[in-house]
């Protein structure tokens, strides 16, 4: 896994039991920390990677945890300039710019969201995501940039991630694709689980091994034949679901380094550009608010960077 740490193996002791919750009583981690590890590709059944808390092994099936060493007890509160773009006594929703960090983890031990949510909120986060993901309900990735809700207590933290788990959150992404998709809208449907080739990729799976995901999409403007401004809507919030379900249907995003290439033809302009991360904003994010009720909405405006390459596009479509 990269990092230092411990392997707990054994065998499940009867049949029957949710995977969660037999692992933790074989274990003795909580079932959160299983739910965490198994989201984290660190628990194998019969030698093979499995991610679904709810599957049932049948009694004398062999399992490892890789349990990673120990981080930090605590993320450290750091001054870092925030876009708030909604506060009250029970969440605040932030509107990420690229190349920030959500959470510590290896590697990125400070200077994330979480390091300065705790600078700004003075500490006052929920502690259902553990001492590491203070606050945190969801998360979009260090390179992606736009609207995430974050929760000051647990009750909040609890009422936001129901709405998450019955998919009942609005969520809207911009991106700009390698190419035109046709049809210019449709549902892309297939199962995440982590690649097992490369642990740090996601890859569509077959039914029954991965998280079920959907992703609706649409284009809004083609850019001549090498680009296109998409709209996605996420009906599930599986890890790099927009990345993964694009690059399946062969259109990735123009600049992301793990799950496509960009057309040769756009490459001098990415370099010109210096655009060096993928063209993906969390632009939209809707939610009942879990303490009064209340329908809240809310829209990201578009980067520079981002507006910059979709105008640049337009250029060469005009040529």
């Amino acid at each position: 896994m990269g990092d230092t740490g411990s392997i707990i193996d054994g065998v499940i002791a009867s049949s029957g039991q949710r995977l969660d919750r037999a692992l933790a009583d074989a274990s003795g981690l909580s079932r959160e920390r299983i739910k965490a590890l198994l989201g984290e590709g660190r628990i194998t059944l019969g030698g093979r990677a499995v991610e679904q808390a709810s599957l049932k092994p049948a009694a004398g099936t062999a399992f490892a945890i890789a349990v990673p060493a120990a981080a930090p007890a605590s993320a450290e509160a750091q001054d870092i300039a925030l876009t708030i773009v909604y506060e009250d006594d029970d969440l605040i929703v932030i509107d990420k710019p690229a190349g920030l960090v959500v959470h510590p983890a290896a590697g990125n031990l400070d200077g994330t969201l979480v390091n300065a949510l705790l600078h700004h909120c003075r500490g006052q986060l929920s502690g259902i995501g553990g001492v590491a993901r203070p606050g945190i309900v969801h998360r979009i990735d260090k390179d992606t940039s736009g609207l995430l809700v974050v929760a000051k207590h647990d009750a909040a933290h609890e009422g936001l991630a129901r709405q998450f788990a019955d998919h009942s959150i609005e969520r809207a992404y911009l991106a700009v694709t390698a190419g035109v998709p046709s049809p210019l809208a449709g549902t892309v449907r297939g199962a995440i689980a982590r690649s097992s080739i490369n642990r740090k990729k996601m890859a569509l799976v077959e039914d029954g091994r991965g998280k079920h995901a959907v992703t609706h999409y649409k284009v809004l403007e083609p850019l001549g034949s090498s680009a296109a401004v998409v709209e996605c809507r996420l009906e599930t919030g599986r890890t790099h679901q927009v990345r993964v379900h694009l690059s399946s249907i062969g259109h990735p995003l123009l600049g992301d380094p793990v799950y496509g290439r960009s057309p040769p033809r756009l490459r001098p302009l990415l370099t010109e550009l210096a655009f060096r991360r993928q063209a993906l904003h969390a632009a939209v994010l809707g939610f009942v608010h879990p303490i009064s009720g209340n329908q809240m909405h809310f829209a990201s405006e578009l980067p520079h960077d981002f507006r910059e390459l979709r105008d640049a596009l337009r250029g060469l479509r005009s040529l």
